[in-house]
């Protein structure tokens, strides 16, 4: 999967582009859309928190320190004269997982507040009223999804990303 980043000027341009790739069989879940606060979307695909923030970057990060933690407060349990030494497989296990869950969560906190380092490269066209639009494409369509963009802004500057979509848990309809 590639994720194409580019610019684009004004939502009627963002409304154009986003129809064709609709018309063109892409999900509504693949066009993502970051806007200044205050420009109104009216209706159009707006990026989420995975998106925006550092959140996924931050998770992976905090699974491996969290992991790494655990694995070494574990060993430590079990190589110290405590008496666990007979169950330390379990000790090990259980405060590896320990560790994992709680630098996941630690580094969830803390990333969802921290804007993502792609979109720190955009903030300044954000800022001045521009959309991000980020399109998550199959890599064989890439090249037709980037000439159907031209179609509607021959300018962008197409930036194409190496990208594997987060695996989250499904929510519960309501």
């Amino acid at each position: 999967m590639n994720r194409l980043v580019l610019v684009v000027p004004n939502v009627d341009t963002a409304r154009k582009i986003v129809a064709d790739l609709l018309m063109e069989g892409l999900d509504k879940d693949e066009i993502h859309i970051i806007a200044k606060e205050g420009i109104v979307l009216e209706g159009l695909p707006e990026a989420g928190l995975t998106e925006k923030t550092d959140l996924i970057p931050a998770m992976k990060r905090g699974l491996a320190a969290g992991s790494a933690t655990g694995l070494i407060a574990g060993l430590a349990a079990v190589l110290l004269p405590t008496g666990l030494i007979a169950a330390g497989g379990a000790v090990l296990l259980a405060s590896t997982l320990a560790g994992a869950a709680i630098g996941t969560w630690t580094a969830s906190m803390i990333g969802v507040s921290v804007p993502s380092e792609e979109v720190k490269k955009y903030q300044q066209a954000i800022e001045a009223g521009k959309l991000l639009l980020l399109v998550d494409a199959p890599k064989p369509r890439s090249g037709q999804i980037i000439d159907l963009i031209r179609k509607h802004h021959p300018e962008a500057e197409i930036k194409e990303i190496e990208y594997s979509p987060p695996v989250l848990p499904e929510m519960p309809d309501e």
